[in-house]
């Protein structure tokens, strides 16, 4: 997403941990003034938990009971991301949920908590999908053999929910009548698309050229938020649509978006520049937490940060070193479910974190 050095994506989806095995930390000059510590700057965040430990693990997303996460991870035996549940307060290890073969991404709970929904390449082969080899920059890939399924929360009864013959992936979930929201490039764009639980009535959202993806709904459901980019019309839209037609995508400037639910009155609310991505609503809907690499002029280090829906009172969240991205508040909006490199013992490596979540800290 973010210039050539870094990895992969941002809800979307996965490609984003790829980035995070090549950020290089550029030591502090030996004559700094010693900087506070992460956890001394991250006043909102309190008795921060690890829930994973090595490998990728991202885009953890909360049952709708608060008991469990669904996320994505790339782990012994398999060769790249598979789905798995995982049980908050740590009572048992992650369990299986997609088929093992092809390639997922991301996860998410149905309304009512008894079914899952991923995205997988699997029907097009057990092996992992090829990965682009960078020879025209950092590129993402979109699979056309990536469709949407849904299956109970142990991974039986699986269901195909898309067969569009295009990149179908990156979809949530309405808490309120189980719809979903997807981005697909059926319709020649990566935009963002709505249908209901079983795969019907598939409506476009959006239709402005560029990647519309990671779309989340409000609590209520009558707003989306997602990422997006906008490229000009000029060398930037032509090289976008030639990548395009080779399903790639070039994701080295991204903001964030709301609209209604129905894609009507969509509006830009950053404009800095950077790749932001992974937003998600706080519980009232007038405020938006999201990934940017906005705080490094290097572009290296990744941080959540809020911002009004307005654009207003940019504030950065967390201070750790390398990646920190993904946040999702529980149904209760009394935590925050994040990935980070934080706690790493190998480079690259990510892990989930669960923190309890202080709205006033000054208070």
């Amino acid at each position: 997403m973010f210039g050539q050095e870094l990895r992969s994506t941002g809800r979307c989806c996965r490609w984003i941990l790829g980035i995070l095995l090549t950020i290089l930390l550029v030591p502090a000059p030996g004559n700094a003034e010693p900087a506070a510590s992460p956890k001394e700057l991250e006043a909102h965040l309190t008795d921060v938990r690890q829930l994973t430990f090595g490998g990728e693990n991202a885009e953890a997303y909360w049952s709708p009971d608060g008991s469990e996460l669904i996320l994505q991870s790339t782990r012994d035996p398999y060769g790249c991301d598979q789905i798995f549940r995982l049980a908050v307060d740590g009572s048992a290890d992650p369990i299986l949920v997609s088929t093992g073969t092809g390639r997922t991404t991301c996860a998410y709970f149905t309304a009512d908590g008894q079914r899952v929904l991923y995205s997988s390449t699997h029907l097009a082969g057990p092996e992992c999908p090829p990965v682009p080899d960078h020879s025209q920059g950092y590129v993402w890939p979109l699979y056309d053999s990536m469709d949407l399924f849904s299956a109970r929360t142990d991974g039986s009864e699986l269901r195909r929910l898309t067969q569009s013959g295009s990149y179908d992936a990156e979809a949530t979930v309405c808490n309120r009548d189980g719809s979903i929201i997807f981005t697909s490039t059926r319709d020649g764009d990566l935009d963002l698309y709505r249908m209901e639980a079983d795969g019907g009535n598939v409506q476009r959202l959006t239709d402005t050229p560029g990647y519309d993806g990671g779309a989340f709904f409000s609590a209520d459901c009558t707003k989306i938020v997602w990422r997006a980019s906008r490229p000009t019309p000029d060398e930037e839209l032509e090289d976008y649509r030639r990548l395009l037609a080779q399903d790639l995508v070039r994701p080295s400037r991204l903001e964030i978006f709301v609209a209604n639910a129905d894609g009507s009155e969509a509006r830009q609310v950053t404009d800095l520049g950077a790749a932001s991505f992974a937003p998600f609503f706080f519980p009232s809907a007038e405020r938006i937490l999201f990934s940017t690499n906005h705080g490094d002029p290097m572009g290296r280090e990744f941080d959540i940060w809020a911002v009004n829906v307005d654009g207003s009172d940019l504030e950065q969240i967390t201070f750790s070193p390398g990646f920190d991205g993904f946040p999702m508040f529980s149904p209760d909006g009394s935590r925050l479910a994040f990935a980070s490199n934080r706690n790493q013992k190998t480079p690259g490596e990510t892990n989930v974190f669960v923190a309890d979540w202080v709205a006033n800290p000054t208070q």
